[in-house]
Parts: structure tokens; sequence; C-alpha cells
């Protein structure tokens, strides 16, 4: 195939059904962003704005694919604040099948091609030894940002949904899910939690028309005053039988009340009316990132695997 083709809805859903097929038999090997929750959420809210920097690259075996990569250049980024932010390294989201993983020499060589003129960051899994040879081999090094109590690594957590508590939200509060809250709100419950945000009504149309994702599992918690204070979507993974939890925020003038803990509740108990038997969450790993690392031990989830941010700088 050839190097310079831009990503598109279809591909993703290729990416997820690879996606499924390690989660089934190597979980702890899926990189970072190419889970089948993550994969969706980040191509819908982002593919309208900035699919034009998006490049990538599929392999197939037998007619299945088994390794891809895509590339996301750099880009300037609009925020809810009025400002825009330049983004001026390139970033890789991959995933080789572990029973192709002689392939990832192909992956990188692409990846260095394709975004040569700048500064490249990648996030394979820790427990992926060999890759993180491959990597090292062709001059990428641990990214000095991941390091320290402050570092950006992320951890997966899970937890299966067999004895999951009932939710308790304070009085006042209800649940409601974003078919019934409609678009406006689901927006705008977002960006509060979220600000200063890149997410916009345009973005969220995005997400709504990515495979797997349902209204009646995208979860906000309205307020009293029926304002929307807290959301979640959760990605249910009908193979793994699994769901993913992402985003989750909160309005920081809501926060520490124990709204984002019954939302979760309410999620995985809703999940497993859905079918799900596991629940995934992802946050940062590093010490001086207690917060939701917390919140989500809090609920049972517990560390399945974590990334390990490698780069390789402008020669």
């Amino acid at each position: 195939m050839t190097n310079l083709v831009l990503l598109t809805a279809a591909d993703v859903q290729l990416m997820q059904g690879l996606a499924q097929r390690v989660t089934a038999t190597h979980p702890q090997l899926v990189n970072a962003d190419a889970t089948y929750g993550e994969l969706a959420w980040n191509w819908g809210k982002g593919h309208a704005a900035h699919g034009a920097t998006w490049q990538r690259r599929l392999w197939f075996s037998g007619g299945r694919l088994v390794a891809w990569a895509w590339a996301q250049l750099p880009h300037r980024v609009h925020r809810s604040d009025g400002q825009w932010r330049d983004v001026t390294t390139a970033n890789l989201v991959h995933q080789v099948h572990p029973d192709h993983a002689d392939l990832l020499d192909e992956v990188i060589d692409w990846y260095d091609r394709t975004a040569a003129h700048c500064a490249r960051t990648v996030v394979p899994s820790a427990a992926d030894g060999f890759a993180l040879k491959r990597w090292a081999a062709h001059g990428y090094q641990t990214d000095p940002s991941s390091l320290g109590d402050t570092g950006v690594w992320t951890q997966l957590n899970q937890r299966d949904l067999t004895d999951v508590a009932e939710p308790a939200l304070p009085e006042g509060f209800r649940f409601r899910d974003a078919d019934e809250a409609g678009p406006e709100a689901a927006v705008r419950a977002h960006v509060d939690a979220w600000a200063p945000s890149t997410y916009t009504a345009e973005a969220y149309q995005g997400v709504r028309q990515t495979a797997g994702y349902r209204g009646d599992l995208h979860i906000l918690v309205e307020a009293p005053d029926t304002t929307m204070v807290a959301s979640t979507i959760m990605w249910l993974d009908e193979v793994n039988r699994t769901v993913e939890f992402e985003p989750v925020g909160t309005h920081p003038d809501f926060r520490r009340r124990g709204l984002a803990t019954a939302m979760l509740l309410h999620g995985m108990r809703s999940a497993r009316r859905a079918g799900a038997v596991h629940a995934t969450v992802a946050c940062l790993g590093a010490p001086g990132h207690p917060r939701a690392r917390g919140l989500y031990h809090g609920v049972g989830f517990r560390e399945l695997s974590r990334n390990a941010p490698m780069i390789r700088y402008q020669a």
C-alpha cells in the first residue's frame, strides 16, 4: 500500500478489530491509544479538525489486518478559551499482532520516513520487551517528560463486573444518558470538566457517528438546577465483553462530592446489563497524579498494564 494515505473511518473499524483480537489473547500488549475504545474516541472527536494530518499504513496477512500505524503529524489546536496551541512533534499510535512481531521494524521505518521533519514520539506497552528493544535500536529513547513524580505515562486499569456496589448520588442529583440529555448538554458537560478543551459540537457529532458509540452508554450526572456536571462515555467491546470508560470528567465546582464514584458504579451496572463482564479505564500513573488513580482504585480497578513513552529527536 502507498505510504501517504489518510486515515478513514473504515480503517478505524479494522484497527478496532485487531485491538479486539490482541485483547483476547495478550491484553497487556495493547499499546496506548490502540484499545477498542481509545481508537473510537480519538478518531471520532478529532478527525473533522485534524484528519488531514493523520496518515496511516496497514499490513495484512491472509486478508486480515495484522499491523497498523497511525501517524499524527504537527498541527494547530483551537481551545475553548479562544487560544491556539501548536503541536510541534509527531506522535505514532500503532499495533502489531504478537504473531507478526517481525513487522515492527517496517512500522518504525514507515514512521521515520513519514515524520522525518520533526521530533517523533511513540508509546509502546512497557510489557512488550521485544518492541522496546526494536524502538531503541532505531534511535528512540525514554521520553524525559515521562520521568519523575509528575511523569506523563499512563496505566490501564481493569476490574470484573461480578460485584458492583449500588451508586449513591447526593440529594437532588440524578443520572441521565446522552440520548435523554441531548447533544448540547453532552458537549457542555465535557468542556466544563476539561476546560480549556478542544471539544466542540462538531467533535461530538464525529463521536456519535463512530462505530461502537451508544447514547445509552454515555452517562451524565444532572445537578438540581439541570446542569450536567459530570459525564463519561463507555465503549462496549462485544467480542471480549469488556467496556472501556473514555473519557471521565467532572465540573471543577462539583468535585469531591462522590459524583464520579457514583457515575462509574452506575456505568458499570449499566454495562453489565448490556453484556459486559469486565471494565477498563486509563489514567496517569506517576505518583504526582494521584487523583484519578485513587478514584478508579476506590471503585475496584487495579493496574493491568502501563505504557513506556519514547521519543526520537529530529536530526
